[in-house]
Formats: C-alpha cells, structure tokens, sequence
C-alpha cells in the first residue's frame, strides 16, 4: 500500500493511496470514500439519472471523487453541459494534475470548487435536467457532518426547484435510508429506490441509488 497525495484542508486530511491490490483509493480523515476497483455505483447513478430523463442536456453533480459518475454521463451525447461541485481543491487538483485520471478534459464539464448548497443555490430556478448527489457513504456514513443538511426536505425541495420539469434528482447511498426515501417522497410525490450489489474489497454489499422526479 503507497501513498499517492495527502493534503490537509479545514475539512481534514484528504489522502490518496495505491493499494496492494493495485486500486486507485480516495480517504477523507480516514474514511473510505471510494476506490476504482468498484465503479458500478457511481456509474449505475449516472444512468439512473440519464434514463429517467426525455433529454438530460443540463446535468449537476455534486462531488467529483475520482471521476466516475461524471465520466458515465459524458458517454450519452444528450449531455451538453455538467456543472461539477467538488468541496475540495486537492481534488480537483489530483485530476488536473494526472494523479487521477481525468473527466475535466472535456468541453461539457466545468468544475466549481465549493459546497454543493451553494452551488445548487446559485443555479436558476428550472435549469437543470438532473441534479447528482455523491458527496458523502450518504446520509448515515457523513464524510462530513455537516453534509447531513444535504438529504433533509429544505435542500431537496431547493434541488426540485433548480429542476426543469421532468427533471431527476438522484441521490447515491451506501445503506438503505428510510428517512432519505421519506424526505425525497414529501418533496417530489414519489421516491424510487435502487439497490446496488457491489463486491466491495472482497465482501458483498449492497449500496442504494434513491430517486425522485419534477
């Protein structure tokens, strides 16, 4: 096991590290965030979002991690623009630099560095097609506890109101939740939910992709 990158923000320690199995490993103050030896889930969020909508032209994802989400969602064509919150520079810095490989290369993605609120909070009202949320192991395994804001009703009702109609909102979690489901149920209607089986370092598990529709 080697180390790659470590930086230090205001968050905690971000570190990068090759492991012996030959996996790319992101951990955020010691928690596993994400490796690439698993990519189902991130990708399997992508197309969740791209298959329930008519025409995904307007995309926001939140958390960059090591690019797989946005990368699943470069390969549709009908995406013409992904606008990209990654709260942490070292992050985006890792990609930039080649230490990850990158998705930023590309015309259709623009990366701001910041938290994911605001950044949905500055996008017009019934602008996005589809509105990503991977920032966190989700709403029980917090990379960051202030992230708990991100699944309660307050910021998904923001999320329904930067959705033009027929717009997605898909939310990836590493447990279920039944208060994630309730919370997206009482601001779109209705909430479908997604298991994902993954074989995680050797152990079966099985991740969740929660969605609601405008």
């Amino acid at each position: 096991m080697g180390e790659v990158a470590r930086a230090v923000s205001e968050r905690g320690e971000l570190l990068l590290r090759r492991r012996t199995d030959g996996a790319l490993e992101l951990r955020v103050n010691g928690v596993f965030v994400m490796d690439d030896a698993e990519t189902s889930s991130e990708e399997l969020l992508a197309s969740a979002a791209l298959d329930a909508v008519l025409r995904p032209a307007r995309v926001l994802v939140g958390g960059l991690g090591l690019g797989y989400t946005v990368g699943a969602l470069l390969t549709d064509l009908r995406v013409e623009s992904v606008v990209v919150a990654e709260i942490e520079p070292a992050v985006v810095e890792w990609m930039r630099s080649g230490l990850v490989p990158s998705v930023l290369d590309d015309a259709r993605v623009s990366v701001v560095v910041g938290d994911v609120r605001d950044v949905v909070l500055a996008q017009p009202v019934a602008s996005l097609d589809g509105v990503l949320l991977d920032v966190d192991n989700g709403p029980d395994f917090l990379v960051y506890n202030e992230n708990s804001a991100l699944y309660e009703s307050d910021f998904l009702g923001e999320c329904r109101l930067r959705l033009a109609p027929g717009g997605v909102l898909t939310v990836w979690s590493s447990s279920a939740s039944a208060a994630l489901e309730s919370a997206i149920r009482f601001i779109f209607g209705a909430c479908v939910v997604r298991p994902v089986p993954v074989a995680l370092q050797g152990r079966a598990e099985t991740y969740y992709v929660y969605q609601g529709s405008s």
